[in-house]
């Protein structure tokens, strides 16, 4: 079978054979083959476009890309998660306090914290997790925002232009997202999260939403999605399994621990979907998968396997035992039912 990828050139010769020899001089890895393939975008960009905001963009862009993968390449090993709110919430607030806790013991849990770097709960959330163990993503704005005081001139203090950039990195980077009440961003950045999981562009993650006991933030948001969104059939009654609603931080940690306790990652390959574990599970365990979330399947069942030729190849946790099953790649809210039923099993 002819591979297609070898076929994108740039259609000169000349200029084909400097991306080459660039492309082995850059990078002596695997991956040269995708180094060549930047290299020769970069360059029918120079051929094809004229236009210099397209390229002052796409250059930009593609400086925060590579600046923020090396920022955040040393900690690609350790769980991290993602802490969005308002960034007018007060200091004396219940939800900047609430931040302020979350992040400290999720940090004695062994992650690390991301915010947007700015103030309210992104303040909150760096103070917690404290310098050493804290990301901030902030956003280049003409009236705010500067990163707060918890985690600026830190090298891991990361400043974007573009927000779709930022926005990449905040779920790239993470293992589980919090939400405490706020604006536009906040929602935004929700929403975003839960279109992502639905649709199968981000891997599954718990996603919290936080709120102090006496708030109805969260609780009325929750009536309008389920009011207005399933009931009107824009979305999935089973999508109402991709977020979590809280009122306490303890219960929150909770949910985030609990989430990792048998499911470690998940991986596609092909057509087949592969979830790996923390724990082997017995064969009468998988037989109740079958019987419970078979219908989630185009065929075949859901199976103990070892590591597939994709993943031998990348050495992609070769010690953890696997699942494997056609997923139709449509139901997200009912394979995380599928993922925290395996959580109450193993050992």
């Amino acid at each position: 079978m002819q591979n297609n990828k070898r076929e994108y050139k740039t259609g000169r010769d000349d200029i084909d054979k400097i991306v080459a020899d660039l492309a082995e001089a850059c990078h002596s890895g695997d991956n040269v083959d995708l180094v060549e393939e930047m290299l020769t975008t970069i360059a029918k960009l120079g051929i094809e476009n004229n236009d210099r905001g397209d390229l002052k963009l796409i250059n930009m862009a593609l400086k925060e890309l590579r600046y923020a993968s090396k920022m955040f390449t040393p900690y690609r090993n350790e769980r991290k998660v993602v802490i969005f709110g308002s960034a007018r919430s007060l200091k004396d607030s219940d939800e900047y306090k609430m931040a302020v806790e979350l992040s400290e013991l999720i940090v004695k849990n062994g992650f690390k914290v991301i915010t947007g770097g700015g103030p309210g709960i992104m303040e909150a959330g760096n103070k917690g997790a404290g310098r050493k163990d804290s990301f901030s993503l902030n956003i280049k704005l003409p009236f705010e925002q500067k990163h707060n005081p918890y985690i600026a001139g830190d090298k891991k203090a990361i400043s974007f232009k573009y927000f779709f950039n930022r926005k990449l990195f905040f779920l790239k980077e993470s293992d589980a997202t919090v939400l405490f009440p706020g604006g536009f961003g906040t929602l935004d950045e929700g929403f975003e999260n839960l279109t992502l999981v639905q649709t199968g562009k981000s891997k599954p993650r718990p996603i919290i939403l936080i709120e102090p006991p006496d708030s109805q933030y969260w609780s009325q948001w929750i009536d309008f999605v389920t009011g207005e969104l399933a009931e009107g059939g824009f979305i999935s009654r089973n999508d109402r399994s991709l977020f979590t609603h809280v009122n306490s931080v303890e219960r929150a940690i909770d949910e985030i621990l609990q989430f990792y306790r048998v499911y470690h990652s998940i991986r596609y390959i092909g057509d087949k979907t592969v979830i790996r574990l923390n724990y082997i599970l017995s064969s009468g365990n998988i037989t109740e998968l079958n019987e419970k979330y078979g219908n989630i399947l185009r065929s075949g069942e859901i199976a103990l396997t070892g590591p597939l030729p994709a993943e031998q190849k990348g050495k992609e946790f070769l010690d953890l035992p696997r699942l494997v099953m056609d997923f139709n790649r449509r139901d997200y809210g009912k394979l995380y039912e599928v993922l925290r039923f395996l959580n109450t099993l193993g050992a």
